[in-house]
């Protein structure tokens, strides 16, 4: 797992800016009025080959003093338990505030490495300013601009060295199995039906889980680590501050796991979210089973299954290829054809397809059917091979790559994942100039 950063602080010293800088996209708003960063904003970011994620922290409504004081505790709070390092920052433009005197004195309860950093300093005037953050009581200032960046590199240089001297917990080198949804879809439920103990608080309250749990599973012929997470929201429901680090968690959680089960709830249908959580499966390579659950709770007619499974498909749709289960947790009906069905897909998306076989079966295929011209210009694929990444990934060696479009890369997916079984598996089909 990537460590993770907290920018915290009291409202409008520039977190937001600098979070814009470090992900390199426009995610947090800008704005000069207080609390404008209601939601809590994540990002990734790199520095000289080190990967972290980011959480620009907000959530301060205009109002009392109390009222912002509350907020920020609350905030400071959670980043301090959930993030590996806390960047504290401070404006060098206002000066000393109250609020950043209240808010260091919570940080230095903390066990985690807290960096002050004065932000704004676009001066030598402001350098000069920004010493009275010395009587926080902090060993050094880190002075920096948000808007032009000076600074941030020492800053950073520091912070990935922190990273370097953490010592992150060893999970063991097994098959992970990440059970994904959204809150109150079963998911603690389901492992603690695999393991048949209360591992996990189950309770019908949306939301209960905060953590990612790991936990070994070595029965019936299986040996894998199952990861219950926080149920993922919507960005619009996630009000609570411990939910947005469980979201985090959750995101995590997909990105180190090797496959998700993505479970539903029967009684609520497919909707948006779950697409949302599926897609950033797909997205990050991982193999992917559906897991309807609650199916008891559902009347069912003739083809209720399979209307409800092409329903699924259609949303999912164009990479359909995925298996679909339908549970009753409570009934422990078919609970363990979900870890069959998590360990086939493990298995697919693990094979190594040699490069003989792919030239004597995919090669014909596409050479028989071929790319339409493009300007009476015809693409040629000379050579196939697997790529030795942690996924499947194909390279298709061809005289013009750039001719060859999307419907066709499809139809050729389609044509391996007919001869091949990736059945929950993404694949990714590269072509490059021979």
């Amino acid at each position: 797992m990537s460590n993770i950063i907290a920018i915290v602080g009291r409202p409008n010293v520039g977190k937001s800016t600098f979070f814009n800088r470090l992900t390199g996209e426009r995610a947090a708003i800008v704005d000069p009025t207080s609390g404008v960063t209601r939601d809590r904003h994540y990002g990734t970011s790199d520095w000289n080959g080190t990967e972290f994620s980011i959480i620009d922290t907000g959530g301060v409504v205009i109002g009392s003093d109390d009222v912002f004081e509350g907020a920020i505790h609350k905030q400071v709070e959670l980043a301090m338990e959930e993030a590996d390092v806390i960047l504290f920052m401070v404006d060098a433009k206002e000066g000393l505030s109250p609020l950043d005197s209240d808010v260091a004195d919570m940080i230095r309860r903390s066990p985690k490495k807290v960096f002050l950093v004065a932000n704004k300093v676009d001066t030598g005037n402001r350098s000069a300013d920004a010493m009275e953050f010395y009587q926080l009581g902090f060993d050094k200032i880190y002075e920096i601009s948000s808007i032009n960046g000076s600074g941030t590199g020492e800053l950073l240089d520091d912070v990935v060295e922190e990273f370097e001297n953490t010592t992150i917990e060893l999970v063991p080198d097994l098959p992970k199995i990440a059970f994904v949804g959204r809150p109150n879809v079963g998911k603690s439920s389901m492992i603690n039906a695999l393991l048949g103990d209360e591992r996990n608080i189950v309770t019908p309250i949306a939301g209960t889980t905060r953590d990612s749990i790991y936990t070994r599973y070595n029965s019936f012929g299986f040996d894998f680590l199952l990861v219950d997470t926080a149920g993922v929201r919507k960005k619009a429901k996630v009000t609570e501050n411990i939910e947005f680090y469980s979201v985090m968690r959750s995101i995590r959680a997909i990105e180190s796991c090797d496959v998700c089960v993505v479970m539903l709830d029967a009684t609520q249908g497919i909707e948006s979210q779950d697409i949302n959580i599926f897609s950033l499966a797909q997205k990050n390579h991982k193999g992917v089973v559906i897991v309807v659950n609650k199916w008891d709770l559902v009347e069912k007619e003739t083809n209720t299954h399979k209307d409800y499974e092409d329903l699924i498909r259609s949303r999912i749709a164009p990479f359909t290829d995925v298996p679909i289960i339908f549970t009753s947790v409570i009934n422990k009906q078919r609970i363990h054809k979900t870890l069959e069905t998590a360990k086939k897909v493990y298995e697919a998306r693990t094979q190594s397809i040699s490069t003989r076989k792919l030239m004597d079966i995919i090669l014909p295929i596409v050479t028989e059917t071929p790319p339409p011209a493009i300007k009476g210009k015809f693409v040629k694929v000379k050579y196939i091979t697997q790529l030795k990444l942690a996924y499947p990934a194909f390279v298709f060696f061809c005289n013009m790559p750039q001719y060859v479009m999307d419907p066709y890369k499809r139809f050729v997916e389609n044509r391996m994942r007919e001869h091949f079984d990736f059945n929950g598996v993404p694949i990714e089909i590269f072509y490059r100039q021979k």
